[in-house]
């Protein structure tokens, strides 16, 4: 079993930077993917970067690439997602994700979940 718990969202201005946290515990090993995915009102899950450090195969969405960048600690204890040039459209509620494989964009595959934090972006 694998427990996931986000924080770090917030209220932060059009251009603005933060910085996600996602305390990772239980059963696993870099043989495990870790996603960040994200729920805007009225529409779909969708994924934003995804990191598999046993190969360092790593992923983003076009959306957020070059702004967007996904990391862990040295205790792989913490999965980091930092966001820079924040736009309105990034409101979201942002989820932490695990799954045991290849990393992939689709929210099916990956088993774990967090309860999701809060990103709100003002213009």
């Amino acid at each position: 079993q694998v427990h996931l718990v986000e924080s770090g969202g917030g209220l932060v201005q059009d251009g603005g930077s933060l910085r996600l946290s996602c305390a990772v515990s239980g059963r696993t090993s870099s043989s495990y993917a870790m996603g960040w995915f994200r729920q805007a009102p009225g529409k779909e899950r969708e994924f934003v970067a995804a990191k598999r450090w046993s190969d360092g195969s790593t992923a983003y969405a076009n959306s957020v690439k070059g702004r967007f960048s996904i990391s862990r600690d040295n205790a792989k204890t913490t999965v980091y997602l930092e966001m820079n040039s924040l736009k309105p459209e990034d409101t979201a509620v942002y989820y932490c994700a695990a799954r045991l494989g290849t990393i992939t964009t689709s929210t099916f595959s990956y088993s774990y979940w967090g309860q999701g934090t809060q990103v709100t972006v003002s213009s």
